[in-house]
Parts: structure tokens; C-alpha cells; sequence
């Protein structure tokens, strides 16, 4: 297809609104600039698809991810914007709904929207019940009608507020496809009453992430961490400057044994996506002039709290591929043998991240990412997860992936999908969630099997859009995006069990 016939099918296309049209036209000017510098072994590998530089675009003008210091902005306001610092809730909810459209992002919608509890807690000490459910509902629905991309990321907890438990009551309520929604989980701060009531609203629209606060905090520390866009975890004040990631199914499909693939092609591969890493971040932190705006120079962001994510897919064919190069049918996460293998490779791309030093990064290294994939990914499955359709028991399937975890810093997420007969127990949800966190899951997340609202890789779609979205098209960014994944990847083959634009990043005609 010629650029023309490209921009001229954009321009046409019934199923796009006018600005989800100006966004893929937006895509397809950047792609006309000759992209930086690499070498040509990196080249021949973006090529094969082995590494993939998630179409962030030829020269990056602007960070992948970005989380501002919002309880900063609130503070002292914006001399750029001319905001001075809220002094009630209208105010604190007007400052934010201003610079939410000022915090870029590759989706362009701003991917973070803050620990929004904590923030607005100075706000309501004086605001009713009432009020403060009406103000948060209304603010709630604008979210998702303004900024209509799933994304989208808002985190709450670990202390128990009225505002963490007006969010999740308003959510269970409205049921929206945006914000996404994390509750952070502390053993030692938050009551269980608060754990049941996050559970409870999986059962009712599949939403929060339920996040192991603790394990983020002791990777990240002071000034802290937000879980952003589908499940990725980073530095407040800082982001995620690019994602790279690697198909270790294509790794593992050039490799003629394990021990091959562990001592010789894994580390090459790893050298090359240091090399386009190193390539994208210089040019972004060097020649774009990011850094100069008013997000930096008010204090809003720390251009040295910027990492690259190290991400990587495909686990599960990978160490099939692998085993059956060795002789063996064992199949990752059903046999111990196969299992042992993924946590090794896991363990090698830890060494190999941590003690590979980059220039713009968190104190100097990338964060290693299970990629969540994206819809236009065929016969390979999201980060470390078991192949869709094919998942164990609830147990099981946490026994067997909860040791990766701790490996993951920038973020790793398992979907379970649990019969609608949860919905009359949900203390069960609860200690099931629990359980997989005591173990290391970073992170616990599940979908309902009943349920229209529904979690793809890591963000939300409704299966009614879905069906409808070839004819009418969706108010939606995330909908298409659901709608190609659920035709390439098999998403909604998940095992029901009894206990948005990123990421499907160019234009697909119809």
C-alpha cells in the first residue's frame, strides 16, 4: 500500500472519530523522518522481529511514559500554565484536569493521572460525603469521556481514605473502560475490609490491579513509584524514556539448545537492544529538547529519574521451543522441568539488565519489563504468561510464575479469569489474591468470566464494543485496539477458572 492509499483509507474510515483520525495521520508524518542511527546488526534483527522498538517513532520527540509529581503541581500551581496552588477540591480537581492534557505520552494521552487519594485527601476535610461522591463521580466520567483511552492510569491505597473508597465505589458504579485503576495492597497498613471491598469490584467490572506495595517500594524508594498504562511500574517525577523489547520466541527458534540460547544468543540479542536503547534514549534526552519545557523547569519531572524499559515476550513458546529442542515435551507451566528453564532465562536477563550500565537511566541501568504485548503479535504469547487457553488451576498457575517476579521491576502481570461464580464468594477472591502476593507476585489481576468489561494484557475493553466496532466504530482509543487483539492473539481463549493505542501502535485497515 502506497502513503497515499494509506492516508487516503485514515481519512475514509467510518470507524474513527475525527481525532483518532488526526492521531494515526499524526503517526504517519512521523514516520516520513529517517530514523537515528544503528548499526546494521540492530537493523537486521528489528527486521527478523526479534527486537521491536514498539513503532515509538523514527526520532523520538517525547518520553514513552511520564509521571509527574501532581501533589507538587497541586502545591505551587504552574507560572507557565498561570494556575496558582488549589486551596479546595474544585480547585485541586480543575489544576489536574488542566495539566492532564499537558503530560504527553506515546499514546498521547497521559498515561499516569497520579496516587490521586493521597493528592486530594488536603482537599476534603471539609467536603461532605455527598459532595465529595458527587465531585469524584462527575470528575470520574469526564475522565473517561474526555480522555478516552484506556491507558489511562489512576493508583489508590495503600492507607485506608474516603476518597480511596469513594474511587472504588464510583468505578464498581460507572463500570468504565478509563481510568485503569491500581489499588496498592500493604499487609501491614491496609485493613482487609478495604482488600475486600478492591476484590469485589473485580467481581463487579474487573478492575483494580491489586499491586504488592512493599515490593515496589523497596525497588523504588523515595520520592516512590506509580503503576502506569496497563500494569508498568516507574519513578514519580521521572517515566520510562523509550521500550524496547525482544521475542524470545525468535531467540529460542535460532538457538540449537538451552545452553546455547542462554550463554550465546540471549546475550547477543541483549547487546543489540542495549544498542537501540542506548540509540532512541540519546537522541530523546540529547536533540529533541524535551527536556527543557516546563514539566522539567517547574520541577515536575527529573530528566535523571527517566529509565528505559528492557522488555521481553514470548516466554512460553520460547522454553516449548527449547524443550522440545532438548528431546522433552514438557510444557512451560504445566511441568516443573519447563518451569525451571523460564526461571533461568529470567534470572539471565536480570544479570544481564542490572549489570549492563546505560547512559539515561535509573541510576544508570533499564528496567527490566514482562511485555504485555501487542494486538498485531501473532502465535506468541504477552510477557511470561502461560498461552492463553491452556492455563492451569488458579494455584497452580501462581505456583508456577510467582518466582519471576521479583525480577520484573518495571512490570509483570498473570490474568486470571475466574468463573462468575466468584460473585458469591468473594472472600475467596480475596484469599486468592492474597496468596499470589505472599508468594511475589508483584501484582494481582483477574477477569470475571461473565463480566462485559474486561482486561486485554493489561487494559480494559468492553466485549459489547467489541462486537459492535467494525459497524460503528468506538468513542474508544482501546476498543480497536481489543477488537485486533481478540482476532490475533486469542485473548478471550482464556480459561475461565472457579478460584490503546500502545498496544496496537500503526494504523491496521479494516
Amino acid at each position: 500500500m502506497t502513503l497515499q492509499s494509506k492516508i487516503k483509507n485514515i481519512i475514509t474510515d467510518a470507524t474513527l472519530s475525527a481525532k483518532q483520525k488526526t492521531l494515526f495521520l499524526s503517526l504517519e508524518a512521523e514516520a516520513l523522518v529517517d530514523y537515528m542511527p544503528i548499526s546494521a546488526d540492530v537493523l537486521t534483527a528489528k527486521e527478523a522481529g526479534i527486537i521491536c522498538d514498539m513503532f515509538e517513532g523514527n526520532a523520538p520527540f517525547k518520553p514513552r511514559y511520564v509521571l509527574p509529581d501532581y501533589a507538587k503541581f497541586l502545591q505551587q500551581g504552574s507560572e507557565y500554565l498561570e494556575l496558582e496552588p488549589a486551596t479546595n477540591l474544585d480547585e485541586a480537581i480543575n489544576l489536574l484536569t488542566i495539566i492532564y492534557h499537558h503530560v504527553p505520552s506515546v499514546t498521547n494521552i497521559p498515561v499516569y493521572l497520579g496516587q490521586l487519594d493521597q493528592i486530594l485527601l488536603p482537599f476534603v476535610t471539609a467536603v461532605s460525603e455527598d459532595v465529595l461522591y458527587r465531585k469524584l463521580k462527575n470528575f470520574w466520567i469526564m475522565l473517561d469521556r474526555t480522555l478516552p483511552d484506556a491507558f489511562m492510569h489512576v493508583n489508590i491505597g495503600p492507607t485506608d481514605n474516603i476518597v480511596c473508597r469513594m474511587i472504588l465505589k464510583i468505578d464498581a458504579e460507572l463500570k468504565q473502560v478509563a481510568p485503569n485503576l491500581t489499588f496498592m495492597y500493604d499487609p501491614q497498613i491496609t485493613p482487609e475490609s478495604l482488600l475486600q471491598q478492591a476484590c469485589d469490584n473485580i467481581c463487579e467490572c474487573s478492575k483494580p490491579h491489586i499491586a504488592n506495595y512493599p515490593m515496589f517500594s523497596e525497588a523504588f524508594g523515595a520520592p516512590g513509584f506509580g503503576i502506569v498504562s496497563c500494569y508498568n511500574s516507574l519513578p514519580i517525577a521521572g517515566g520510562a524514556n523509550t521500550l524496547v523489547r525482544m521475542n524470545l520466541k525468535e531467540v529460542a527458534l535460532r538457538s540449537k539448545s538451552i545452553e546455547e540460547f542462554l550463554t550465546t544468543m540471549l546475550p547477543h540479542y541483549s547487546a543489540l537492544m542495549f544498542e537501540l536503547i542506548e540509540a532512541r534514549s540519546a537522541f530523546l534526552h540529547q536533540e529533541s529538547n524535551f527536556f527543557t519545557g516546563f514539566l522539567t523547569t517547574e520541577g515536575l519531572i527529573n530528566e535523571d529519574r527517566f529509565a528505559p524499559m528492557f522488555g521481553i515476550f514470548g516466554m512460553a513458546e520460547a522454553v516449548n521451543i527449547l524443550m522440545e529442542k532438548s528431546g522433552s515435551t514438557a510444557k512451560y507451566g504445566h511441568n516443573q522441568d519447563a518451569n525451571a528453564i523460564a526461571l533461568k532465562i529470567s534470572e539471565a536477563l536480570n544479570e544481564i539488565v542490572t549489570t549492563t550500565p546505560v547512559k539515561h537511566g535509573l541510576n544508570g541501568r533499564a528496567l527490566l519489563h514482562s511485555q504485555g504485548g501487542i494486538s498485531c503479535d501473532h502465535e506468541v504469547t504477552p510477557g511470561i504468561r502461560i498461552p492463553y487457553g491452556t492455563e492451569p488451576d488458579p494455584v497452580v498457575h501462581i505456583k508456577a510464575l510467582a518466582a519471576h517476579h521479583k525480577y520484573y521491576t518495571s512490570g509483570i502481570s498473570e490474568i486470571l479469569t475466574i468463573e462468575e461464580t466468584i460473585k458469591n464468594n468473594p472472600l475467596a477472591l480475596m484469599q486468592l489474591c492474597k496468596g499470589a502476593l505472599a508468594l511475589g507476585f508483584r501484582e494481582f489481576t483477574a477477569n470475571v468470566a461473565s463480566n462485559d468489561l474486561v482486561r486485554v494484557t493489561g487494559y480494559m475493553v468492553k466485549l459489547s464494543d467489541i462486537s459492535k466496532f467494525k459497524e460503528q466504530g468506538s468513542r474508544t482509543n482501546t476498543t480497536w485496539l481489543g477488537t485486533e487483539a481478540s482476532e490475533n492473539t486469542r485473548i478471550l481463549e482464556r480459561q475461565p477458572r472457579v478460584v490503546s493505542r500502545e498496544m496496537s501502535p500503526v494504523y491496521s485497515a479494516k
